[in-house]
Parts: C-alpha cells; structure tokens; sequence
C-alpha cells in the first residue's frame, strides 16, 4: 500500500530524517513540500535537497492528495499545523515535541479519535542499537527487578549556531517537552511498565544568559508503576564543540536488585555488571533500526500494528506525560 506525504516545515534538521526515510521507503511516495519562512525557502532551494511545491499550507493540503502530513515546523507553530492535518483527514506524522500546549494536545487526541487516524512521532532514541541491547538486557532478567533509572541527555545549547527560534519567546516551549520527551517513551519500552507519579520537576536558566528567558537546564524526578523511579537531566550544558558526540551522550543507567547495566547513545557496547561478577561484562550493541518510527507509523496506518513499536495510543500517551511535567516544572 502506497503513501503520498506532504512536509509542512523545515524549521528544525530532524525533518530531514523523516524525508530522507520516506524518500527510500518503498510504501511512501513524497507528493508536496511547503515551508513558510523566506529565509529557510532560501536555504532549502540552495542546498537543493528539498523541492518546495506550494507557497501556502492551505492549497498543500487541498491539492497535494496526500494522505500523511509530516510536521517540521517550530515547536510552537506544530499544534496548529496537526489540528489542520487531522481536520483535513490526514494521519500526521511529526518531530518530536508534537505540540507545545496540552489544549493543543487534547485537540489532537480528539481529532485522531474522531476520524480514525494515525498519528506518529520521531522518537527515535529506542532504535539505537545500544539502547535496543538495554532493553534486551533488562527483559532478560540478568539485573533483575528493575529499581532505578538514570538518563542524562544533555545537549550542546550552541547559541548563535542553533536555529534562533529556539531563544524566541513562546517558540520551544520547554526543555523537558524537547528532550524529555524521549525519556517518557523509552523508560515504558525499557521496562514494560507505564508512568505512574511525577516527584519533582525544574527547568531554570543557566548558560543560555543572552535569552533569560529560556530555561536550558531541565531536571525531573518521577516513578513507574511498578515502583521504578526514575530521574533524568535534560540540560542544554553538554561542551559545544563536541556536543552530540560525547560518550556520555543520552546515557542510560539501570540499576535492579541482581546488578546494573548501563549503556550511551554513541556506545558500542552495554555494560552489565551482576552481584557474582568479579570484572565488568562488556555486551556488543545491536544494530540500529533503521525504519522504526516511519515503519510503525505506516505499519499501524495498514492495519497490521507493531506489538512492540510506537503507536498512535503511546505516541499521545507520551506527549501528554512530557506537557505535564513540563507544566509542573515552569509553575516550580
């Protein structure tokens, strides 16, 4: 069954993630491109990887037949761009955060309810090799019941390199809602378990002192039904240099009551170390899945759902969960 997607926004680079995939997907057919700053159109005909095909939203979604929108914009502008999509009957595909508001959120819900329509999400953390081999990890039973979780995903804030929409006001919408996002889809597919209680939450400003307004260091501490908890760090304070390629880059820490396992996004290996071991085990990674978010959306959209893949149930689950953490952070 073939798929016709139209992009509406190129405003952040994981959008190109999406279109490389969908360009060599053999179930997707690209059928329309539209982006509505001048100065990122100017960018995208430069760079000629993209060919835009309508100047305005509106006409891309009357005349385009497609049947899959896909949302790259600014994180506020997303929502906006996803009510339409459904409203038109479109199943919707978008980077990660989804939408920057819960009202916005629950429109979404609604609508995809209504209209029998799939929505996806690039969450993509789960389909690193390294963090795949996590999970086989802990569903084995090797650490045993599983106690704690640990992520650091810190970022490099790069300011004056990152997109500068980022340090507008009411354009991101929150460093928990951009990069905790991840931490609430995968420590269910970790584990198994779902989100039970959130503990704690703060995000403040730090290094990002040209917009104080923007809280680039994000904290938060909460629990999993079956008494995991779990605490994360979600700073924009990684080294700007070398940012994305530190070995500490999204490393995940379990501990559980017969020992610990703990891997990185970047790592090769997982590292397991049980109550008998005397030394370390060093795991080899699995390989990296390269379909994933695409593959589970289309997947679910044919009828024939992934048991274990994202869904359009646990891609809303997920977004609810990040905006109500990110809530609580900025009433704290």
């Amino acid at each position: 069954m073939s798929h016709s997607i139209a992009f509406a926004g190129f405003r952040h680079p994981h959008i190109h993630g999406l279109w490389a995939r969908a360009k060599d997907h053999p179930d997707s057919n690209i059928v329309g491109a539209w982006e509505n700053d001048p100065d990122t159109r100017k960018e995208l005909e430069a760079a000629g990887e993209v060919t835009l095909t309508h100047d305005s939203f509106e006409t891309m979604l009357a005349e385009s037949d497609c049947t899959i929108v896909a949302i790259g914009d600014t994180y506020a502008r997303r929502g906006a761009l996803a009510i339409a999509a459904l409203q038109a009957g479109k199943h919707l595909i978008s980077d990660k955060p989804l939408c920057i508001s819960l009202d916005e959120l629950g429109e979404i819900e609604r609508l995809a309810r209504e209209k029998n329509l799939s929505v996806g999400c690039q969450l993509d953390l789960r389909e690193a090799g390294s963090i795949r081999k996590l999970q086989q990890v802990i569903q084995s039973g090797t650490i045993g019941k599983v106690c704690t979780i640990t992520s650091t995903g810190q970022h490099p804030l790069r300011y004056g390199v990152r997109a500068a929409w980022y340090f507008e006001p009411g354009q991101h919408g929150g460093t928990i809602n951009d990069i905790g996002v991840h931490v609430f889809d995968f420590a269910p597919w970790l584990t198994g378990s779902s989100w039970k209680s959130i503990l704690a939450a703060r995000a403040w400003n730090a290094k990002a002192v040209e917009a104080p307004h923007f809280n680039d260091c994000a904290q938060f501490l909460a629990t999993l039904e079956d008494g995991t908890s779990c605490f994360a760090d979600l700073s924009y304070l990684a080294p700007n240099a070398i940012g994305f390629e530190l070995p500490q880059y999204w490393r995940v820490t379990v501990h559980g009551t017969k020992g610990m396992a703990e891997t990185a996004y970047n790592s090769p290996i997982v590292t397991v170390v049980t109550d008998e071991d005397s030394a370390p085990q060093e795991l080899p990674a699995l390989s990296d899945t390269p379909a994933g978010y695409l593959q589970d959306f289309i997947d679910e959209i044919g009828g024939t759902p992934s048991a274990t893949g994202l869904s359009t149930a646990s891609v809303l689950a997920t977004s609810r969960k990040s905006l109500e953490v990110q809530a609580l952070a900025d009433q704290s």
